[in-house]
């Protein structure tokens, strides 16, 4: 563990409130000092720095107040970024699709290599991440004096307590010139109160044996019922049964759940890759062959159209 070394995470946020994601990196930060870090949050709300002061492994939270930033565009939060990061030797952002977006940018600002998917902390500079759809381990070393720029895997760590009492330092905003060619338009996507599905303790998810967007109605009462959030197969993605946010999987979401319940998933190779790491594994499907129950800890043989209804029925 590096005592000296200057950290800097990058706050992710969503509809007034900090991310889960961001207490999750903020915990790889225990693994490379016990200094802590400094939590970056840009945006156009004070009180998502007032919910940041509490996370364990901040020293202090960075506030930069603009209205650009309430969306949170890579294009245009990367170039101040990339300047704040000057003073600091690491650079941390979760490996969402906001973090995948935003890290790569500010590596290239910064005429670095960006280490993606963190999984471990080896030693200040040797770090263990995931390649081949999490079925190899590649460590990775990097040379001394070279700005460490990486985006943290989420399934690898656990959300920080939340006992902390950091102070907020309010900065400036640089003097840059920022890109004109990138604006916010809108966001379009379906109100959900369910939990977000990278950060959720409980999953549900649907796989192409549904038939229909229709039938995934099923699955979401249950989930309404469960506290759970929603995911779906690749296959029940491509055939447009949800959209592509939900899908769970090598090419769509990794995540870490305690509970996973699969519904009429079969158990493609990707698709496991997206879900290693979930503390229990339940599988319901009618074909007893199918490949998922052998990563399962506990498998159901039941056609999912008469299980869910029963099961719902049973949680009212």
């Amino acid at each position: 563990m590096d005592t000296d070394m200057k950290v800097l995470v990058v706050a992710e946020h969503n509809d007034g409130a900090i991310n889960p994601s961001t207490s999750k990196t903020l915990s790889c930060v225990a693994e490379l000092t016990s200094l802590g870090a400094d939590l970056l949050v840009m945006g156009n709300n004070s009180v998502l720095a007032e919910q940041a002061v509490g996370y364990q492994n901040v020293n202090s939270v960075l506030y930069m107040e603009n209205e650009m930033f309430e969306h949170q565009l890579a294009a245009i939060m990367s170039p101040v970024i990339a300047k704040i990061a000057e003073d600091y030797d690491y650079v941390l952002c979760p490996s969402t699709t906001f973090g995948r977006d935003l890290m790569p940018r500010i590596a290239a600002a910064l005429d670095v290599g960006q280490i993606t998917d963190i999984m471990n902390v080896v030693a200040p500079r040797t770090f263990k991440r995931p390649i081949y759809a999490g079925n190899a381990i590649q460590t990775i070393e990097v040379q001394d004096n070279v700005k460490i720029v990486a985006t943290v895997r989420l399934a690898s760590y656990k959300e920080v307590e939340t006992n902390n009492q950091a102070t907020i330092k309010n900065i400036e905003f640089p003097n840059i010139d920022l890109p004109s060619h990138t604006r916010f338009l809108r966001v379009e996507s379906e109100a959900s109160e369910r939990p977000d599905l990278q950060a959720a303790s409980v999953v549900i998810s649907g796989g192409r044996a549904f038939g229909s967007s229709e039938n995934f109605e099923l699955l979401y009462n249950l989930a309404d019922k469960l506290g759970a959030a929603v995911g779906a197969s690749r296959a029940a993605v491509d055939a447009g049964y949800v959209p592509n946010d939900m899908q769970v999987g090598q090419t769509g979401k990794i995540i870490s759940p305690d509970l996973y319940i699969a519904f009429g998933i079969s158990g493609a190779i990707q698709h496991l890759a997206g879900i290693k790491d979930a503390g229990t594994i339940v599988a319901v499907n009618k074909d007893a062959d199918a490949p998922i129950f052998e990563i399962a800890d506990i498998g159901i043989v039941a056609d999912l159209f008469e299980f869910i209804p029963e099961f719902t029925a049973k949680l009212s």
